[in-house]
């Protein structure tokens, strides 16, 4: 039947027509819906500064024995490793590492469960385990992380078969991707309430019970290296839940999680300056009037008190601005926007250095074939009986901190590695919005702004501040620097990983 030109006219079609409909096309157009929302007249959502979630407190109101937590986390998981292996993916080229899919439950009451999907290093096991997380909120990592910037693979643009990536970071790491809330991707949750009390707090607290659980059932990386990485909304995600893993250690007095650094990319990390940093992006990129952009930060009150109480001068710069960006692609400002939505018959050409403004569709119809999805032990949930992007079935976001630095100055006073990157071609989360924040904390320079190298080019700069904190931009990246630079992106977290600086260009 699948061979039958009309069976294929009709798959082809609902592609599109549930693609398009999606509430959030990619991870920063629901960034962009909660900013938004967060300084809309009427927003709900708390703002106010992270506090770490207790676990133990929260098993104690469970009924669960708080000082056995090890003993809980091991009864709890019911799935095996073995029974997670996925033997080969739909359409994939042959590899020669091992690859796993599956479920852990994060919380047997409501029966929420998170989805993962598990890389293991081509080359040497040893190496470290690297948790990788997409933002949105409510984007998936096999969306973007998995299948379009650093997993193994990407999907042609026939939506059913792979190629490979020779720059995935599995050439460096083990690569663990989650789909994260419940809700997101594979994620669900039996209780359907869950889905309208997402929030950042939840979020850390479950991607903790997550990586517990995970470790039960890889016991092998129980003592490995671990570092957390990822990009845009993950700027809350990555160091929220090494906030909790922190935590825990000193609660425990020993190390649970071998946590060794953290690394995000056009990450959101502090909303006022996130805000005007995008702002004078605009303007010294010819995107929207310098007038403009004077009279945004003229009016408007970006800082987290004034968020419901902007003036309608303000609100009306604003919508100048988005009009005048609204025909380009804001992630990637100098990248081609996507025409064609319709999936090739036969595979085109398809490059790793020519990044495809199609391949949200090519992901999209990948993950919603039914063999796909049985190969990856995985399942759409009930609600939404579709796997997407972007998911559209979380409610409105409950807490999002208006700054999470505090935490990156944590990081740093406990010795953690922390990375900070930027791709110099996304507006949305621009460079100048990250080297705003990153002011904002008033670091002492280790080593100057410097340009750091690659294949005898200017890989990007980067400048390293007292207190183990890097800042490295990657230049000619959008909003997902390793769909857009794969190579250099590689370059970057084998340095991050290795501990050591990005090399200085000698020109």
């Amino acid at each position: 039947m699948k061979n039958n030109p009309c069976f294929v006219l009709v798959f082809f079609l609902i592609v599109s027509c549930f693609i398009d409909e999606s509430h959030g096309k990619r991870q920063g157009d629901a960034l962009n819906k909660l900013f938004k929302a967060k300084f809309s007249g009427n927003s709900n959502i708390d703002t106010s500064s992270y506090e770490v979630f207790d676990q133990f407190q929260a098993e104690k109101i469970r009924g669960l024995n708080k000082t056995s937590i090890n003993t809980v986390i091991a009864s709890s998981e019911t799935g095996s490793k073995e029974a997670d292996r996925i033997v080969r993916l739909p359409g994939q080229p042959q590899v020669k590492f091992s690859q796993y899919g599956g479920y852990i439950t994060v919380d047997k009451v409501a029966g929420r469960a998170y989805y993962y999907y598990f890389v293991e290093a081509e080359i040497s096991k040893s190496l470290p385990l690297l948790l990788w997380l997409n933002g949105g909120p409510g984007c998936s990592s096999l969306a973007y992380g998995a299948m379009q910037e650093l997993g193994p693979f990407r999907v042609h643009s026939d939506g059913k078969t792979l190629y490979s990536n020779q720059f995935a970071w599995n050439n460096v790491a083990n690569v663990l991707f989650l789909e994260s809330p419940a809700g997101v991707g594979f994620s669900y949750s039996n209780r359907t309430s869950d889905y309208n009390n997402s929030g950042d707090r939840h979020t850390a607290a479950d991607n903790y019970m997550f990586l517990l659980r995970w470790l039960e059932r890889f016991p092998e990386y129980k003592d490995r290296d671990f570092y957390i990485s990822g990009e845009s909304y993950a700027g809350h995600y990555v160091p929220q839940l090494a906030h909790n893993i922190l935590y825990h250690n000193r609660k425990a007095g020993k190390n649970i999680i071998n946590l060794k650094g953290i690394a995000i990319g056009n990450a959101v990390i502090n909303d006022e300056t996130d805000s005007i940093g995008m702002y004078d992006y605009f303007a010294t990129h010819a995107l929207t009037s310098p007038e403009n952009v004077q009279n945004i930060k003229q009016h408007c009150n970006f800082s987290p008190q004034f968020k419901n109480n902007q003036s309608s001068e303000c609100l009306a710069a604003t919508r100048k601005s988005d009009r005048d960006t609204v025909n380009i692609d804001i992630y990637n400002i100098y990248a081609p926007l996507c025409h064609n939505s319709n999936l090739a018959a036969k595979p085109k050409r398809a490059s790793l250095t020519e990044f495809d403004p199609c391949s949200d569709y090519y992901s999209f119809a990948y993950f919603n074939r039914a063999d796909v999805q049985e190969a990856m032990h995985a399942n759409v949930t009930k609600l939404n009986h579709v796997w997407d992007l972007c998911s559209v079935v979380l409610g409105d976001w409950k807490d999002s901190p208006s700054t999470i630095l505090p935490l990156l100055q944590e990081f740093m006073s406990s010795g953690l590695r922390v990375w900070v990157y930027s791709g110099d071609t996304d507006g949305r989360v621009p460079v100048t919005s990250t080297q705003y924040s990153i002011n904002k904390m008033n670091l002492p320079t280790k080593t100057p702004w410097y340009p750091w190298a690659l294949d005898g080019e200017v890989g990007g700069y980067a400048q390293v501040y007292k207190g183990d904190l890097t800042f490295a931009t990657v230049r000619g990246a959008g909003h997902e620097v390793p769909a857009y630079q794969p190579a250099r992106a590689l370059s970057l977290i084998k340095n991050f990983l290795s501990g050591q600086p990005l090399p200085q260009a000698a020109f």
